[in-house]
């Protein structure tokens, strides 16, 4: 049985990931620093995780004065099981689904979304409950996030 991608991970590895997810676009230098470590061993490291796929790519973090004015909410869809493929394609077409995850419970995936103001939401809202294969929605708009790694 292969080991999990975090049983694999030394911890000098998870310590660089750590920094990573806090400063994406850190540089090498300035990690190799935080690490106590030269650069050619950090870059080595990157590009050890990314040949591995532990490392799929680099994002943006918004700026949380750009987020606050953003109407942020989870969706909790139930699918039809045959058609989860097709509700998964037409949300990954609309611009405001941020993340999609498929959960178990009483819900089949968790959207999170983010709109410009509720009246957009309420249109998006009414867009994925539409689609093809949504047997019901629920929907909870985030008031603030308290932690976000």
């Amino acid at each position: 049985m292969p080991k999990s991608f975090v049983e694999m991970l030394s911890d000098a590895e998870q310590a660089l990931l750590s920094l990573l997810r806090a400063n994406g676009r850190a540089s090498t230098a300035e990690l190799a620093r935080q690490l106590g470590v030269s650069r050619t061993t950090v870059q080595s490291r990157i590009e050890r995780l990314e040949q591995r796929g532990i490392i799929r790519g680099y994002g943006v973090r918004l700026a949380p004065d750009y987020e606050q004015g953003l109407v942020r909410a989870h969706v909790l869809l139930t699918v039809t099981p045959k058609l989860a493929d097709r509700v998964v394609r037409s949300l990954q077409a609309l611009p405001p689904v941020r993340t999609l995850h498929s959960v178990s419970g009483n819900f089949d995936m968790i959207v999170i979304v983010d709109a410009p103001s509720i009246r957009d939401l309420d249109t998006l809202l009414d867009q994925i409950g539409a689609m093809d294969g949504v047997e019901r929605t629920a929907s909870s708009i985030i008031l603030s996030t308290r932690i976000d790694r």
